[in-house]
C-alpha cells in the first residue's frame, strides 16, 4: 500500500504541475446516475450534454481510448474517453487518474457495440484525488474487525450487503417516530451529561466539569428525566437518543447505544404491552414490508397479540429451577451451581434470576424463538417498577423478546415516593456489598415524585437490537455504523 500511495502522490504532483487543482471548490452536476439510467433510452440521441459526477470504480486505458465506471450515491455507469475528443493535453490527465478518484464528466449518451449504456466524454475534471487504494471490490473486505473499525472501507467493498442494513435502520427510526407522534406522544430531549446517573442498572462513564469543579456522568438511561416531565404535566413523552454504559462488549452490547423510551400517564404495563406490539408490527411493515421476519434461522410473526409468559414459571420450564423455592441469594446460588450455572458472588438474588433468564435464552429452546413478552418480575431486580396488584414480591414489569433477542424493558411505573426511597436505599446497600451496577439514590427525583406523579406506564426499546432482528444480524456491531472497538495494535 505504501508503494501505491507513493505512486498516487507522484501523480498528484504531476497534476498540479499541469495547473490542475485536484481538490476544486465547485462541482457541476446536471443529473444523478440513477436519473440517466432510468431515462437512458428516452434521452439517447439528444443533442444537449449530461454532466455527471462520481468515484472511479474501474479504469481501463487502451492507447488512445479509455473506459471507466463511475459511481455516485445512486448508481454506476460506464464512461468513455477518446483522445480525439479531449485533445492530447487533456487525455494525458486521464492517464494520471486512479481507481478511487472522483471525477466530473460531461458528454452525450450512447450504446457500445456490446449494448452497454455509456456516456461519451467530451470534457472532464478531477474533483478529488484518492491517495490510498480502495479495498479489492470482488473479493470484498473479509476481516470482520477491520470492516467494523473502518466502516468507510466496508461500505466501499461490501456496499451491496452493508448499505441496506443502515437504510433499514433509518426507516426503523423514522417509522418509530411516526408511530409515536401519531399516538399523541411528544418528542423531547433530556440531558446526556448528568450530575446523578440513574434509570437503569449499569456502571456509568465518569467525566469532570472543570468550570463547576464536579464529576458528571454520561446518562445510562433517560427514564428519570422523562418521569419528571410526567410530573410536570406532559401526559405522553418520548425520546430517541444515545445512552452510555461502561460495560463489556459482546454480541448484544455496545457501550454507546440508541434507545427509545416513552412514558404515558394514566396507563399501566398492560397498556404498554399493547403499545409495544402494535408499534413493532407497524415498524416492520414500514421498514421491511412484512410482519414475518426471518431471524437466525427462525421465522417470527410480529402480528399482535403476542403471548404473555410469566417470567418465573418460564424459567422453571426451561432451566428446571423453581425460583420460588429459594427465597434468599445463598440458596438460589447453590441451586444454580448444582445445575452447572456459573454464579457471580457480587450479584444479589434478583440479579441471579436475571442470569437464569439470560441462560434460558442462550439454550435456544424453539418455543422461545418467537415474538413474546416475559411478564411479572421479582421486586429486587426492578427498583423502578410498581408492585404487582395481586402477586406478592413481584412487580408489574415486562420485557419484549423477538426470536430469542431481548429488545426492551417496561413497567407500570412506581409513583409512591416512600416506596421508591426504600427501593433506592436497598440498591445503595447492594452497592455497599460490591454490586457496582446497583442504582444510586436521586434526591431530586424523589422530590419530584413527592410533588406527585399520576399512574404511568413506561416502555424502553433498544433500537440497535430491533434493527439486528429486522435485518437478521447476529452482532450489534453490524448495525452500528461506528461501534466501540478495542484498541488497534498500532493505535497510540
Amino acid at each position: 500500500m505504501a508503494d501505491e500511495r507513493s505512486v498516487r502522490l507522484q501523480r498528484l504532483q504531476a497534476l498540479r504541475e499541469r495547473g490542475i487543482n485536484p481538490y476544486p471548490n465547485h462541482v457541476e452536476r446536471s443529473h444523478t446516475i440513477a436519473e440517466v439510467l432510468q431515462h437512458f433510452d428516452e434521452w439517447l440521441g439528444e443533442e444537449h450534454s449530461f454532466c455527471l459526477v462520481g468515484r472511479i470504480r474501474l479504469l481501463r486505458e487502451m492507447g488512445k481510448v479509455a473506459f471507466a465506471h463511475i459511481e455516485d450515491g445512486t448508481g454506476r455507469i460506464q464512461v468513455y474517453f477518446r483522445i480525439n475528443d479531449l485533445g492530447e493535453e487533456a487525455y494525458r490527465a486521464v492517464r494520471l487518474l486512479d481507481i478511487g478518484d472522483f471525477i466530473q464528466v460531461r458528454g452525450f449518451l450512447f450504446h457500445t457495440r456490446t449494448g452497454e449504456r455509456t456516456l461519451h466524454v467530451l470534457e472532464f475534471a478531477l474533483i478529488a484525488k484518492g491517495l490510498r487504494p480502495l479495498p479489492e471490490k470482488y473479493h470484498g473486505l473479509e476481516d470482520v474487525e477491520l470492516r467494523q473499525r473502518k466502516r468507510y472501507l466496508d461500505l466501499l467493498a461490501n456496499g451491496d450487503e452493508v448499505k441496506p442494513i443502515f437504510v433499514t435502520r433509518s426507516r426503523v427510526i423514522r417509522a418509530m417516530r411516526r408511530f409515536l407522534d401519531e399516538h399523541g406522544f411528544l418528542e423531547v430531549e433530556t440531558p446526556i451529561l448528568q450530575p446523578i446517573y440513574g434509570g437503569a442498572t449499569a456502571r456509568p462513564f465518569v467525566t469532570h466539569h472543570h468550570a463547576l469543579d464536579r464529576d458528571m456522568y454520561l446518562r445510562i438511561a433517560v427514564e428519570l428525566y422523562l418521569k419528571r416531565l410526567i410530573v410536570g404535566g406532559f401526559e405522553r413523552v418520548y425520546e430517541i437518543g444515545r445512552n452510555f454504559r461502561n460495560e463489556g462488549i459482546d454480541r448484544t452490547h455496545n457501550p454507546e447505544f440508541t434507545m427509545m423510551e416513552c412514558y404515558q400517564a394514566y396507563a399501566d404495563y398492560e397498556d404498554m404491552m399493547r403499545l409495544a406490539e402494535e408499534m413493532i408490527y407497524a415498524i416492520a411493515l414500514e421498514a421491511c414490508g412484512t410482519p414475518r421476519i426471518r431471524y437466525q434461522g427462525y421465522e417470527v410473526d410480529l402480528t399482535p397479540p403476542w403471548p404473555r409468559l410469566p417470567l418465573l414459571a418460564t424459567i422453571e420450564e426451561f432451566t428446571g429451577i423453581d425460583v420460588n423455592r429459594y427465597p434468599d441469594r445463598e440458596s438460589l446460588a447453590a441451586a444454580m451451581q448444582a445445575r452447572g450455572y456459573e454464579v457471580d458472588p457480587a450479584l444479589g438474588r434478583g440479579r441471579l434470576i436475571d442470569e437464569l433468564k439470560s441462560a434460558m435464552f442462550r439454550q435456544g429452546a424453539e418455543p422461545l424463538r418467537r415474538a413474546l413478552f416475559l411478564v411479572d418480575y421479582p421486586l429486587d431486580v426492578s427498583p423502578l417498577a410498581k408492585r404487582h396488584r395481586s402477586l406478592p414480591d413481584l412487580v408489574e414489569r415486562f420485557q419484549p423478546f423477538l426470536g430469542g433477542l431481548e429488545i426492551g424493558n417496561a413497567f407500570t411505573e412506581l409513583n409512591d415516593p416512600l416506596d421508591q426511597r426504600q427501593r433506592f436505599e436497598d440498591q445503595m446497600r447492594q452497592r455497599a456489598h460490591g454490586d457496582v451496577e446497583a442504582q444510586v439514590l436521586d434526591e431530586d427525583f424523589l422530590e419530584a415524585l413527592e410533588v406527585g406523579m399520576p399512574p404511568t406506564g413506561g416502555l424502553g426499546i433498544g433500537v440497535d437490537r430491533l434493527v439486528m432482528f429486522l435485518t437478521d444480524q447476529e452482532s450489534i456491531r453490524d448495525v452500528i455504523l461506528f461501534p466501540t472497538m478495542r484498541k488497534a495494535p498500532n493505535e497510540l
